[in-house]
């Protein structure tokens, strides 16, 4: 029998070693046995908490989500302006520890997955929903609705377009390359679209490549990436914190 007060203990180390074996086997074709092993637990006690290797792998998406939430949420309660939101939202899905080659390995496996699981596709689109809504609500501070929609599509799409350039080995694109190239992408969009010199001002150039805004809203330790698709069943803007997940799996 397990030690009283350990299953959070070897639940997380399952979880953890699931998303290391499925990063360096590049899909989802793992057993529970390779998991086990991973994490040094028996098999046995792999089943005893998860019940089956599908249980296991949705708990792990569950995990990176809860995990990318907990670091949205931070990064926006320390912005001060829809501006440094922004900036917040784009740093934190370009966090180093999703840039880990097995961490994107896993998060493309987990794509390909979707294509047969509804389960797994569900947890993406929270995922998809979640990034355009914090893109939005901040947008349409700044702009009318019709551009801070279509300007959120188009952010959305970079930062997972950006992310699964990672797994092409041979032209990655850095962290802070990343963050600048989105960056750039919405100042200009802001710049042109801004129907307000004081709005124009907010999405001025620093010799640091960002916002003047954006600069001052950062904070290098809350940035975590993910990939999907740029979220087209959104309800109208909301941040991060105001989106409740369904009951009972990402809390």
């Amino acid at each position: 029998m397990p030690k009283v007060g350990m299953e959070p203990v070897r639940r997380k180390a399952l979880v953890d070693a699931a998303l290391r074996v499925i990063g360096d086997h590049g899909s989802l074709a793992v057993t529970m046995s390779d998991i086990a092993r991973q994490a040094g637990v028996s098999p046995a006690l792999a089943h005893h908490y998860f019940g089956s290797k599908e249980q296991l792998l949705i708990e792990t998406i569950r995990s990176l989500l809860r995990q990318l939430r907990r670091d949205t949420v931070a990064a926006l309660k320390a912005a001060k302006t829809p501006r440094a939101r922004l900036s917040a939202v784009i740093r934190v899905n370009f966090h180093a520890d999703q840039f880990a080659p097995g961490t994107i390995a896993a998060w493309l496996a987990f794509y390909a997955e979707a294509q047969r699981s509804e389960e797994t596709r569900r947890f993406l689109v929270i995922y998809a929903r979640r990034l355009r809504s914090n893109l939005l609500a901040d947008l349409k501070a700044l702009l009318p609705t019709d551009a801070a929609e279509r300007i959120a599509e188009g952010a959305a799409a970079m930062i997972d377009g950006l992310y699964i350039r990672q797994s092409l080995k041979s032209a990655p694109i850095g962290i802070e390359a990343s963050i600048a190239l989105t960056e750039d992408y919405l100042n200009a969009l802001l710049a042109a679209t801004s129907p307000s010199p004081r709005r124009g001002e907010d999405v001025r150039r620093t010799d640091e490549g960002v916002s003047d805004a954006g600069a001052n809203g950062r904070k290098a330790e809350t940035a975590a990436p993910s990939s999907g698709p740029a979220g087209h069943l959104l309800p109208e803007g909301r941040r991060d914190h105001q989106i409740e997940p369904p009951e009972g799996q990402l809390t």
